[in-house]
């Protein structure tokens, strides 16, 4: 049984609208456009339907192909990409998924993009006492020969509270928690791309585990959850 794909006529669409990103050729083109948004929502729901044989999800978001110009100097309609979210289910479940198709810029990435001010501030305090764990998952081969190194935003220098001579300050001043993969295009077009994601997805496992255990629970080790 064939599973749906990404193929090459959807990375050529996408390509095509990159350079005629107007509405007057958006127009022209909006049926081959439902047909590869067809297509790419049926590949985010295999994925999705792969991902719950080992994590629970809540909800697959596909986001819109429009742009929000309104505070953008890049005043160009539309983006040249199909991308989607996975939600977590449950409160004990943290961390996000982020699925990116895009001509020679096709990535994933899980994590933590903005963290609330109050697990910020928990999530330093745990790097601060002991980020042993954290770095044991990072250092293991079947976790870092698919996501790399720990990524994010990060400030030039310490938090305020926290001491820009600690020995772990390279994860404390850290905004973001994020990991990412990126494809090419041959990867994408791939029959067993939904597979790569998904096993992608199942690699990040036990750093979700561990911040989520970290996030729903004090300083002290005790459950914040009701």
């Amino acid at each position: 049984m064939l599973h749906p794909t990404i193929t090459k006529q959807t990375l050529q669409f996408l390509t095509k609208l990159k350079e005629n990103n107007n509405r007057e050729w958006f127009a022209e083109n909006k049926e081959q456009f439902k047909l590869r948004q067809t297509e790419a929502k049926t590949f985010f729901n295999e994925v999705l339907e792969k991902m719950k044989t080992h994590d629970e999800i809540e909800k697959l978001k596909v986001f819109r192909i429009y742009r929000d110009v309104r505070f953008s100097k890049d005043k160009t309609p539309y983006k040249y990409n199909f991308s989607a979210s996975f939600t977590r289910a449950g409160k004990q479940r943290r961390g996000g998924y982020y699925l990116h198709v895009q001509p020679q810029g096709s990535f994933i990435a899980a994590g933590f993009w903005a963290p609330e001010k109050e697990d910020l501030f928990r999530i330093r305090k745990e790097w601060e006492i002991d980020p042993s764990e954290l770095r044991d998952i990072m250092k293991q081969k079947s976790f870092k020969d698919v996501w790399g190194e720990l990524a994010g935003d990060e400030l030039k220098t310490a938090p305020k509270g926290f001491d820009k001579e600690d020995p772990n300050i390279d994860l404390i001043r850290k905004k973001q928690f994020i990991f990412v993969r990126n494809f090419t295009d041959k990867e994408v077009l791939a029959p067993d791309f939904s597979n790569t994601v998904s096993n992608s997805f199942k690699a990040i496992r036990p750093y979700f585990d561990l911040m989520s255990a970290i996030l729903t629970t004090n300083l002290n080790g005790e459950s914040l959850l009701d």
